[in-house]
């Protein structure tokens, strides 16, 4: 989802697009080779297992893919001298904060998934100290799995639909999340950056702004996580902060903002 906005919003550069079928990033082999043909200046690292229930039922994979995977594209990278921006996640918070958390915050994830990404960005950063880390959160665009595309095809269907609403962040666009990172690159980012669309909401109220701005009759019912019980425990606040972001002058869009580009694209989709 997001490297097809990364492919299709990047210009002005030479940008090679890879996939699973190009190499499978847990194959240190296969990711040397395709490093090595590019022979790029940056890689950006948005390949993951981002199912975060599937994440939590089979976390042998999710380290295999979003911890060593990520690890043997760093080692790729020092070794071609390319620099690498890493995309990561907000969980790995363990949402007790409530106010947002700051790019230096200690990382403490509650899931499988949020551990994997905090164990690949610990050793990340281990192998390649001058690497970006960019921690997005409640990902969603076009052309992949994601809330909006879910609550819609619910509601579809469905006269209500119950949302959970006491777990709180910030909607990212998948298409402004692949402008900022071109931005970053382009800037020779390092460290940690959060880089998420502005506003804060819970998903029920993420849920009742796309649902009204598609012209859904469906009403969005406001419900617990208690209520909801789901394999993997979710932080509830995962709100980052975009003082990272905005040292490098990047601002990002409201979330509500977005959504008629997100209705516009899907429907062509």
């Amino acid at each position: 989802m997001l490297g097809k906005a990364l492919m299709r919003q990047w210009t002005g550069d030479e940008v090679t697009g890879l996939g699973s079928s190009d190499a499978d990033i847990r194959s240190p082999d296969q990711v040397d080779k395709a490093v090595s043909e590019s022979n790029p200046e940056w890689i950006v690292l948005s390949a993951a297992y981002t199912d975060v229930d599937g994440c939590e039922i089979n976390p042998t994979l999710a380290s295999a893919v979003n911890t060593q995977g990520a690890v043997n594209v760093a080692k790729a990278a020092s070794n071609c001298r390319a620099n690498l921006l890493f995309v990561s996640t907000d969980y790995v918070f363990d949402g007790k904060k409530t106010v947002p958390y700051e790019s230096v915050d200690p990382r403490n994830p509650i899931n499988a998934y949020g551990k994997s990404k905090a164990d690949a960005e610990e050793k990340i950063l281990s192998l390649a100290p001058n690497a970006c880390i960019v921690r997005t959160s409640w990902l969603f665009g076009p052309g992949g799995k994601c809330f909006p595309d879910t609550i819609l095809k619910l509601a579809a269907s469905r006269p209500e639909v119950e949302v959970v609403n006491d777990q709180h962040g910030c909607p990212t666009y998948t298409f402004d999340l692949a402008d900022a990172i071109i931005k970053l690159c382009r800037a020779g980012a390092k460290g940690i950056v959060h880089c998420t669309n502005r506003g804060v909401c819970s998903w029920y109220e993420f849920a009742s702004e796309i649902v009204r701005e598609a012209g859904s009759k469906t009403l969005i019912r406001p419900t617990t996580s208690e209520r909801f019980v789901r394999p993997a425990p979710r932080p509830k606040y995962s709100v980052l902060s975009d003082a990272s972001l905005s040292k490098y002058g990047i601002t990002m869009r409201n979330w509500q903002e977005t959504l008629p580009d997100y209705l516009r694209e899907r429907a062509t989709v």
